[in-house]
C-alpha cells in the first residue's frame, strides 16, 4: 500500500501543476505565436509625462494622443476626464475622450501576445495594471512600448518611470488583476496588425456615435484598400 501510494502522489501533484500551467496560460503569458514577432521592439517615439497613479490615464492618454500629432499635454486633460473624481471610470472616460479627437478605440484581446503583436507592428498599447506590493497596491494606466523576447519583458512608459521594465509573468499577473484591459488608441486611416475587420467596424461606429463621422468613414474606407 505505502509503494502504491507513493507512486500515485507525484501523478496527482503532476496534473495539479498541468491544472496550474493552463491556467496560467489563461491568464496572458506569452505563447507559441510570439516566435514570428522580432526578438526585440522599442517605440521610442512615445512621449513621456511622468507623475503619479491619481493622473496616470490622463498621462497614458496624452501620450498616445501626441505620438499621433495632436497637441494635448496630461493637464488638458484632466477637465474632459472629470478627474480627479471620474478615477474610477477611466475605462470609459479614456475611449470617450480619445474619439473626441477622431481617434478609433480599438479592444484588444485579453492575451499578452495580442499585445506585442502590435507592439512589433509599431502601435504603441495603452493598459491598465496593478501596480504595487503584496502590502500596498493601486491601478495604474500605462502605455506598452516595447518587449524583450529574449530576456522575457515588457518595457512601459508608466508613472515616474520612461523605461520600466517588467518580467513577462509579471506584467500578465498585474494585469489580469484588474480585468486585461488595453486598448489601441489609432488614426482612421492606420489600421492595427492582424486587424479583426468585425471589431474594427464596431468601433468605427462608436467614432461615428461620438459625433466623428468624416473619421469613422475613414477608418471603414481603410479596410477596403
Amino acid at each position: 500500500m505505502q509503494q502504491h501510494s507513493f507512486k500515485t502522489i507525484p501523478r496527482r501533484l503532476l496534473a495539479a501543476c498541468l491544472v496550474a500551467a493552463s491556467l496560467a496560460g489563461c491568464a496572458g503569458a506569452p505563447s507559441a505565436n510570439l516566435k514570428g514577432l522580432p526578438q526585440r521592439v522599442e517605440i521610442s517615439s512615445v512621449p513621456f509625462y511622468r507623475g503619479n497613479a491619481n493622473h496616470s490615464g490622463a498621462m497614458a492618454l496624452a501620450a498616445v494622443l501626441s505620438q499621433q500629432g495632436a497637441p494635448i499635454t496630461p493637464g488638458l486633460l484632466d477637465k474632459p476626464l472629470n478627474l480627479p473624481q471620474g478615477a474610477e471610470a477611466l475605462d470609459t472616460g479614456i475611449p470617450r475622450v480619445a474619439r473626441d479627437y477622431g481617434m478609433v478605440v480599438y479592444p484588444l484581446d485579453k492575451q499578452l501576445d495580442a499585445l506585442l503583436t502590435q507592439v512589433a507592428a509599431g502601435n504603441p498599447v495603452l493598459l491598465r495594471y496593478e501596480d504595487g506590493s503584496a502590502w500596498w497596491s493601486e491601478p495604474r494606466y500605462a502605455v506598452l512600448i516595447g518587449y524583450d523576447r529574449y530576456k522575457q519583458r515588457v518595457l512601459l512608459r508608466s508613472g515616474m518611470h520612461r523605461r520600466q521594465l517588467m518580467a513577462f509573468d509579471d506584467f500578465a499577473s498585474a494585469w489580469a488583476k484588474l480585468g486585461s484591459w488595453a486598448v489601441l488608441v489609432q488614426p482612421p486611416r492606420q489600421l492595427p496588425a492582424q486587424v479583426d475587420r468585425q471589431r474594427w467596424l464596431q468601433a468605427a461606429d462608436e467614432l461615428a456615435r461620438a459625433g466623428q463621422e468624416i473619421a469613422a468613414r475613414q477608418a471603414v474606407s481603410s479596410l477596403n484598400k
